[in-house]
């Protein structure tokens, strides 16, 4: 690994710290401004005496001004304290953890799913241009991009597990086959969409990357079919995939919610629903971070793979 490159992927680590402390400000601060009066939020209906209502507001420091109540929740933030959950006074950072592993999990078979039949669908598309696969393809892309995740859950849930009753309609399963078996048609669903948009770009960006001057020079130099549509004509093709991964991840995140609350699977997604339902603030703030996190991190792992992919980018990364 060059130094250029190290001093890269230093910079890209550098400007992640700011930005996930914007995030957080802005999380805080979309709490902070909602309406009404953050103590009847955080009590409900419950009756509640002037001294309960003291005491409320002194640990959850309302008497401060903002900027003050936003820099001591950043440092327990910091110091990983989440506070406590108000329906079951339990830490928010315990209760996340314990939902954690099915989205993750999730998250991964959803990934996988995305680049594998996304790059390879859309690679195949363009081999076979005008073709009935091509055209197959580009409508399955059409119908894809069309159809929410929460829809094609819907659909999924009702023809395999309904109807033909292949896979099971609720729970993520107790180790890890069965967890795989509970989450294939929720990762299909989640990926179905956002597969179809890495497809459609893979199918373009390799159409284009075959009639490049560098790939007609490749082929006269006697190199093997493989050989160029590995190293040349896919390699440059990935690069437009890896700049709208961006907006692949953000989708993947978004439909996570719809998709968990479909299939009654107990992941981050339906813990935020259930958090905004009971009004739950600081299990709201906590989820939202972590997803938030999840984005910035996911997003600074793929500037460094683009680096990979594109070693100009190093070079321009390090001049500018």
């Amino acid at each position: 690994m060059g130094s250029g490159l190290v001093r890269l992927i230093l910079i890209r680590l550098a400007q992640a710290g700011p930005l996930l402390v914007a995030v957080s400000l802005i999380v805080f601060a979309l709490i902070y401004l909602a309406p009404g009066d953050p103590v009847r939020t955080l009590l409900g209906a419950k009756p509640v005496t002037p001294e309960a209502i003291a005491v409320l507001r002194e640990r959850y420091n309302l008497e401060d001004p903002f900027i003050v109540q936003y820099l001591k929740w950043l440092w327990q933030m910091l110091q990983g304290d989440l506070g406590r959950s108000i329906s079951g006074n339990r830490r928010v950072i315990n209760i996340i953890a314990e939902r954690l592993s099915i989205s993750a999990f999730l998250a991964a078979m959803s990934a996988v799913i995305v680049l594998g039949a996304g790059i390879g669908l859309g690679a195949w598309a363009a081999l076979r241009r005008g073709s009935w696969i091509d055209r197959l393809t580009v409508t399955s892309g059409v119908l894809g991009i069309s159809s929410p995740p929460f829809v094609t859950g819907l659909f999924l849930l009702y023809l395999f597990g309904v109807i033909l009753g292949w896979f099971p309609t609720f729970g993520a399963g107790a180790n890890f086959l069965d967890r795989l078996w509970h989450l294939t048609l929720p990762a299909i669903a989640l990926a179905f969409s956002v597969m179809a948009i890495v497809m459609k770009i893979t199918r373009a960006a390799m159409i284009e990357a075959m009639v490049k001057d560098y790939v007609t020079f490749a082929r006269a130099r006697g190199l093997s079919a493989r050989r160029v549509l590995l190293q040349y004509v896919l390699r440059n093709a990935l690069i437009p995939v890896i700049t709208a991964a961006g907006l692949v991840i953000v989708s993947l995140v978004a439909g996570s919610i719809y998709v968990e609350v479909t299939f009654a699977l107990p992941g981050l997604g339906t813990l935020m629903v259930d958090a905004v339902s009971k009004r739950d603030i600081p299990l709201i703030q906590g989820t939202t971070l972590v997803f938030s996190l999840f984005v910035v991190v996911a997003n600074l792992l793929i500037d460094i793979l683009y680096t990979f992919i594109d070693p100009r980018i190093r070079f321009e990364g390090v001049k500018s």
